[in-house]
């Protein structure tokens, strides 16, 4: 009976531990290595960085989405990481490297000019839906504003990022959380621009 009690006396904090663990990673944050090139020079290839699930969408958050089903290439289990440029209702358009949300000019000094101008091109929504034959855009209904439930997203380094001007919107429960970049890794810079310009 002792003995019992021993092993149990190490074996219930165990389990309250690892129940308390997977219960944070459900509801609370999860941890997420960003894949590939498209965040630079904010978040690099093969960065860690935390997903919070709480967070509300802002413009200008960096989230984590499950892109199978939104990407048509993506394969099952494929997470991006990008920005959200559009909420729900937005008109969004590029015009000689800026991006105008509802005719306003969005701050971009998250990303250097060269960046800004770079692949990024002129369009608006329903130019690139249209272009890409995302959401139907050849032969169903054109979007000219961001849909109910949607966001738009790009990613910083826009010469070589695969993001909503090429497959469309991602749809909120795609949305796994928003990207925060913890205290101890990068440059404040940087995290300033992942973790503080939302709005």
């Amino acid at each position: 009976m002792k003995k019992l009690k021993e092993i149990l006396s190490w074996i219930v904090p165990v389990i309250i531990g690892l129940a308390i663990a997977l219960a944070l990673k459900q509801f609370v944050f999860t941890r997420v290595r960003v894949d590939g090139p498209s965040m630079e020079p904010n978040l690099n290839n093969n960065e860690k960085v935390f997903a919070w699930k709480m967070s509300k969408v802002k413009h200008l958050s960096v989230i984590v989405f499950d892109a199978h089903g939104e990407d048509p290439a993506a394969k099952p289990n494929t997470n991006y990481v990008k920005r959200v440029i559009g909420l729900p209702g937005d008109t969004v358009k590029s015009k000689n490297g800026y991006i105008y949300v509802n005719n306003k000019r969005i701050n971009q000094n998250f990303i250097s000019r060269s960046e800004q101008t770079s692949g990024t091109g002129n369009w608006t929504l329903a130019d690139l839906q249209r272009q890409n034959d995302w959401q139907g855009g050849k032969n169903g209904k054109i979007a000219t504003v961001v849909p109910k439930g949607k966001y738009f997203v790009l990613g910083d380094h826009r010469s070589v990022s695969n993001d909503s001007r090429y497959w469309g919107f991602v749809d909120k429960d795609k949305i796994v959380g928003v990207v925060k970049v913890p205290f101890w890794a990068s440059n404040k810079t940087k995290r300033v621009n992942i973790n503080s310009l939302a709005y």
